[in-house]
Formats: C-alpha cells, sequence, structure tokens
C-alpha cells in the first residue's frame, strides 16, 4: 500500500516524533510512504525549539497570523495535488492542525480515503492557552475537517469522548495513543553507568525528559530537592531545555543547590533513552487531560518508577501503586508527597518499575503496532 503522509509541522519537537516514528513504523510494515509538508527545521532533538513556525508565530499579529494559516491551505492543497497525481497513493494520513483544510479538499478531488490523527482539540487548546482572534472561524475549520475523515484517531478517550460529543460517530473513532520505538531501548547501559557518565553515582536521581516550560513548575521540584537534598541525596536531572530553563537555575542557585540541578539541553532524541537511564524516579508533570504524552511511553520503556498527576488520560494507560505513583494535581504538595514515598520506599520503587516496564508489550505500545492498525485501517475503508 502507497500512503501520503500529509502534514503542516515545521518544527523539532514531539510533533516531529510522532511523525518520523509512524512513517518509519508503516514502512517497516512494507508500505510506501510519501510525505507531504513543509521544510522541517532543526535537529533531530529532543527538548529543542519549536522552530521558525514558532519564531514566525511571536513575530505577526494575532489576526495576521490565523489568517496565514488558513490561506496557507491552498499552497498545502496544490502540493497535495501533485503528490497525489505523481505517486498515485492508495489513501491520506494526516496530521490534524487548525486551519489546515487541504487535505479534505484533496480527499473530495481525488476521491481518496483520509485517515485523520488527532493530538489535541486545536481550537479548544488555542483559545485557552494562545487565544484566538477568531473563535468562531476555528470552531468551523475544526469541526469541517473532523466530520469529514473517515477514520479520526485521537491519542486519549478523553479526546475522543469529546469529539463525540461535538458530534462525530464514535464508529469513526479509533483511539491510538503515543508510542516508542523499541529499537531505541536496545543494549541501553546500567543505571550505575548511566549515572557515572553524568558524575552523578550515589545520587537518588529524580529526572525529566522534555521542553521545559513554566506550568512545569520545576521550579517546585528544586524547593523539594532543597528539602530532602541531605536525607536523600537527591538530583534533579533535565533532558532538553526551554523558557524555564533560567528561573529553575535561578531558583536552585537561590535555595544553595545548585550542584543538584543538571540541565542536558536538546540531544539528539536517539540518545534521550541511554541519558534517561540514569534516573531512579521519572517525573510526569501536569498535563492537559486529552494528552498523550510522549515521555511517559518513554519512561515506561525504560522501566522507571513513574511519579504523574492522577487524572483521566493518565487512567488510561496506567494503574496506580502498580505501574506508577499517582498524585492529586489538586493537592498543594501533591506531588511531593509521591516523590517522598518513593524516596523512602526502595521496594515500592522497584517493584513499580518493574511493572512499568511489562506495559509495553501487554498494551501493544510501539509506534510498528500503531503503523499496523492504520494500515488495516485503510483496508477497512477502502
Amino acid at each position: 500500500m502507497k500512503v501520503l503522509y500529509h502534514h503542516r509541522t515545521a518544527s523539532r519537537d514531539g510533533q516531529s516524533t510522532h511523525i518520523d516514528e509512524m512513517i518509519r513504523g508503516l514502512r517497516a510494515e512494507g508500505h510506501s510512504v510519501v510525505e507531504s509538508s513543509p521544510q522541517i527545521s532543526g535537529d533531530n532533538a529532543s527538548g529543542g525549539s519549536p522552530g521558525w513556525v514558532g519564531r514566525l508565530k511571536a513575530l505577526l499579529p494575532r489576526q495576521i497570523y490565523e489568517l496565514a494559516e488558513l490561506a496557507y491551505s491552498w499552497v498545502a492543497y496544490r502540493r497535495l495535488s501533485d503528490a497525489i497525481k505523481k505517486d498515485r497513493p492508495d489513501g491520506i494520513y494526516e496530521r490534524y492542525n487548525l486551519y489546515l483544510l487541504a487535505g479534505m479538499w484533496a480527499k473530495k478531488r481525488f476521491r481518496l480515503p483520509l485517515i485523520l490523527e488527532v493530538n489535541a482539540p486545536m481550537a479548544v487548546e488555542r483559545r485557552q492557552y494562545g487565544g484566538l482572534s477568531w473563535p468562531q472561524l476555528a470552531d468551523w475549520a475544526e469541526l469541517y475537517v473532523w466530520k469529514r475523515a473517515d477514520v479520526i484517531l485521537p491519542v486519549t478517550q478523553v479526546l475522543a469522548d469529546y469529539m463525540v460529543g461535538k458530534g462525530i460517530d464514535p464508529a469513526r473513532i479509533r483511539v491510538i495513543p503515543n508510542a516508542i520505538n523499541e529499537d531505541h531501548y536496545k543494549n541501553l547501559p546500567t543505571v550505575i553507568e548511566a549515572k557515572d557518565k553524568l558524575g552523578l553515582r550515589g545520587r537518588l536521581v529524580v529526572g525529566f525528559t522534555g521542553f521545559v516550560r513554566e506550568w512545569d513548575r520545576l521550579d517546585r521540584i528544586m524547593v523539594w530537592v532543597a528539602q530532602r537534598a541531605v536525607q536523600h541525596n537527591v538530583h534533579l536531572l533535565v533532558i532538553g531545555d526551554g523558557p524555564a530553563r533560567a528561573d529553575i537555575e535561578a531558583c536552585a542557585t537561590r535555595l544553595g543547590v545548585a550542584d543538584r540541578l543538571s540541565f542536558t539541553g536538546a540531544v539528539p532524541r536517539e540518545q534521550v533513552p541511554a541519558i534517561s537511564m540514569a534516573f531512579d524516579i521519572a517525573l510526569q508533570t501536569a498535563l492537559v487531560p486529552y494528552a498523550s504524552p510522549l515521555c511517559l511511553f518513554e519512561y515506561l520503556a525504560l522501566g522507571k518508577a513513574i511519579v504523574a498527576p492522577d487524572q483521566p488520560n493518565h487512567h488510561e494507560i496506567l494503574t496506580s501503586g502498580v505501574d506508577a505513583l499517582l498524585y492529586d494535581p489538586d493537592d498543594s504538595s501533591g506531588i511531593e508527597k509521591a516523590l517522598d514515598v518513593l524516596c523512602q520506599n526502595e521496594e515500592l520503587r522497584e517493584r513499580i518499575a518493574r511493572s512499568a516496564s511489562e506495559l509495553i508489550v501487554r498494551k501493544q505500545l510501539t509506534w510498528r503496532q500503531h503503523a499496523r492498525k492504520v494500515a488495516a485501517l485503510f483496508g477497512g475503508v477502502a
């Protein structure tokens, strides 16, 4: 089967990881994949920047940027049309983005099946976090795309339920969460070897992976580190970078524990698992209720004791006290209490870590397995 993968992502972050891995998974299953997209910027790094699109968004007035997004659909449509005429795909696989209508136009004109991968309700997310100048237009554009896709793949059941509430037929919805590439988790160093490479032997390492923003509240974790430094010899290791880095480093210096904080900066994604092996406890901080965070699946594959907020999207994957320790995000000291429990109980840490590593196999959480499901869905639509 030949698949035309259409998206509007031009950054090197979690979005591009999902795209790269799904393409790799489809090809590994013997399918041909043609990509129709803008030029992706930057290196294949984890915890890096949002790329040139993010910079453009910061420069343009919001009203103009949103209209430019909508106008881009004509550019994308011409690119899609050329690709379809040249490569004659059997179907279109599209990563949803707000105001991106080109895939639906191409589907209709060329009578091709289209599967839509949805990672967030963008009209809602941008209204809440980035602001929208044209909210009614955004709502219309979102439903225009969702209602015309042959199959929709939300990353969580929470998101699927939201879609059903918006009038989407549940028979066209299949939940497929994020996943891991199992090849990245072979021949990894031991925990001690990973710690030695970072100069952290003997320390209890609490780790975080990703692009660090203010709402991750790692400054709060540094306060906890300062309080527990002597008792548990704890250290915070952040694999990534982000706009909140300077404030977190300033907080560590102010508290007198700058030597108990390490930032790697943005690193190539394929190097992340080896560095993450230094973690004793893996930290999943606050996130939107419909998300499927990539780092969570990476923590599971590494077999780490995970601390995460107790919320429905995590319940779809995790069981508190079995393969993770879930904390109440509304409790002002919830995450600290969970960290204390794991610091004080090595046996619980090890038991949770063992159960976490088993989840990947039991719930089939690899990109190649997801690609196999997508291919089967194309067969059903055709």
